[in-house]
Parts: C-alpha cells; sequence; structure tokens
C-alpha cells in the first residue's frame, strides 16, 4: 500500500478555504517501511522478537559479572541496536496513524503493533533495573577501563535519575504489560477524540485545527466566527 496516494478527503475538506498554498507534501514513510504488509516490516519484528528472547537469554542476572569483567559494552551495544530496531517499527506505525487518526485501519494497526512491541521488550525490563544495581565504584572502573563504554556516560547518569523509584522486577513488568491498555490507550482515545472534533463557522464544517487557525487569523470577522 503506497501511504502517499492514500485518500485524504476527511482530512483536506476541513480545510476548505484556509488553505492557500495548494498541494502540499505528504510524509513519505517509505524509508521505514513501503506498507503495513511489507515483508520487511515483518522481517524486521520477527528479529527484533528473536533478539530481545536472545539478549534476555544472554544478559539476565549476569550484568553486575559483565562490568567487572569489562565486557558490559557488548550488552549495551546490543540494546542499542534492537532499542533501534524496536524505535523504526513504532514510529512508522505511529506516524502513519496521527496522518489520519479517524482510520480504523491505521489504529488497528497502531494497537496491534504497539502490543507486539510491548510483549518483546517485556522480557527487557530487568535491562535498566540491573545496570541501576550495579555499585557505582565498579561502574566508574568500568568507564575508566573502556573508553567506548564510557560514552555512555550520559544515558547511564539518566538512568540512575530513576534509581530511587524503581521497584521490585516483577511490579515493573506488570505495570510495562499494562501500559497498552492504561496509559497509551487513554492518550490513543484523546488524540482520537479531537481529531473526530467538528464545528460549524460560517455555514463550514471544521475540524479543530480549522478553528484554532481561525482564532488567529488576521480578519477579525473571522476570529469572532470561530469564537462562536
Amino acid at each position: 500500500m503506497d501511504l502517499r496516494n492514500l485518500p485524504r478527503a476527511a482530512e483536506t475538506a476541513a480545510q476548505k478555504g484556509h488553505n492557500q498554498f495548494g498541494k502540499l507534501p505528504q510524509w513519505n514513510l517509505d524509508d521505514l517501511y513501503p506498507g503495513n504488509e511489507s515483508n520487511q516490516l515483518k522481517l524486521d519484528l520477527a528479529k527484533a522478537r528473536a533478539e530481545a528472547k536472545a539478549f534476555e537469554t544472554d544478559y539476565k542476572g549476569k550484568l553486575a559479572a559483565l562490568t567487572a569483567e569489562g565486557k558490559l559494552i557488548e550488552a549495551i551495544t546490543r540494546y542499542e541496536a534492537l532499542s533501534d530496531l524496536s524505535g523504526r517499527l513504532g514510529s512508522y506505525a505511529f506516524l502513519q496513524y496521527v496522518r489520519f487518526t479517524q482510520d480504523g485501519a491505521r489504529v488497528k494497526f497502531l494497537g496491534d503493533l504497539s502490543q507486539s512491541l510491548t510483549d518483546l521488550s517485556t522480557g527487557l525490563i530487568f535491562f535498566g533495573l540491573e545496570l541501576n544495581r550495579i555499585d557505582e565504584a565498579a561502574l566508574e572502573t568500568a568507564f575508566a577501563g573502556s573508553p567506548e563504554l564510557a560514552r555512555y556516560r550520559p544515558w547511564f547518569e539518566e538512568l540512575r535519575k530513576a534509581k530511587p523509584y524503581q521497584l521490585d522486577d516483577r511490579t515493573e513488568e506488570l505495570f510495562h504489560e499494562k501500559s497498552v491498555t492504561g496509559a497509551q490507550a487513554w492518550n490513543r482515545l484523546f488524540d482520537e477524540t479531537m481529531a473526530s472534533l467538528k464545528f460549524v463557522v460560517d455555514g463550514e464544517d471544521l475540524n479543530l485545527e480549522g478553528v484554532l487557525n481561525l482564532l488567529s487569523d488576521r480578519d477579525e470577522t473571522k476570529r469572532e466566527a470561530a469564537k462562536g
């Protein structure tokens, strides 16, 4: 499916008479994936799932020992690569969704992919928790012995900020698992509700963005009409 050629009547109709710039560019998501059913997307999702399981098997319960052995950088670079891959998948689904939040197919795709990413990342919760349990002196020694690892010091500093508030592993996993039906679901409901709002201004149906745009129009009569 070529996302550049999808119908956008629902999007453009709300801006009728208020967009004098002609045909505007649209996001081309082909640099991420050419479509929801593309082989590359399916392969990357399968790869992310497999790597998440392998990562958990290889490193869970072993990070302190790896730090002492000067081998923590191996885990860090693998985690970074996995994060990049899962981020690519999530970004594609979200960017496609926000182009037209009222399209049911996009909503479903975002929900399904978000659930898949949550499932695979649940097994990775241990990583940040274990890193925060590593003794500060041991971590500093590891930084001193590996310039490559020391490059990630700012990331470790950000991670350490959560240390006073982190809970036991199972509780953290539970909150993570519930995120798709909790905070993420409410955020998506809010976005969809706001996007579905319609207002009649001077006999024309406008969405929320169209009305807000009129509120800053240089023409006072248009601003007053939008307030009504």
